[in-house]
């Protein structure tokens, strides 16, 4: 089993930058895939960010592809999402979020289990 406490969120400024974490626990977290997605107000959660098992492998959507990134520290069974040139539709709270695959997950059914989320706003 593994548990996922999200942070890193705030109010930012169109145009800043913020890192959101993931800590987990657990002695099998290097075998995950793990995911951020993110949720509006009164829109479904869609999907951000996925990095496979060893990092070697990302895959983004295409809203935040060149001004996102994700990445991953095993050792410290951490994940990262690295957020530049935000905008005010980025406006959601983030959750992170682990499936036991060797892939990358895309899809909300894929991922077992997640984080409480944190909130990131952004002003224009």
């Amino acid at each position: 089993q593994v548990q996922l406490v999200d942070s890193g969120g705030g109010l930012v400024q169109a145009g800043g930058s913020l890192r959101l974490s993931c800590a987990a626990s657990g002695r099998t977290f290097s075998s995950y895939a793990m995911g951020w997605f993110r949720q509006a107000p009164g829109k479904e959660r869609e999907f951000v960010a996925a990095i496979n098992w060893n990092g070697a492998s990302t895959y983004y959507a295409d809203s935040v592809k060149g001004r996102f990134t994700m990445s991953r520290d095993n050792a410290k069974k951490t994940v990262f999402l690295q957020m530049n040139s935000l905008r005010p539709e980025d406006t959601a709270v983030y959750y992170c979020a682990a499936a036991l695959t060797f892939g990358l997950p895309k899809g909300v059914n894929e991922y077992r289990y997640w984080g409480q989320g944190t909130q990131v706003t952004v002003s224009s």
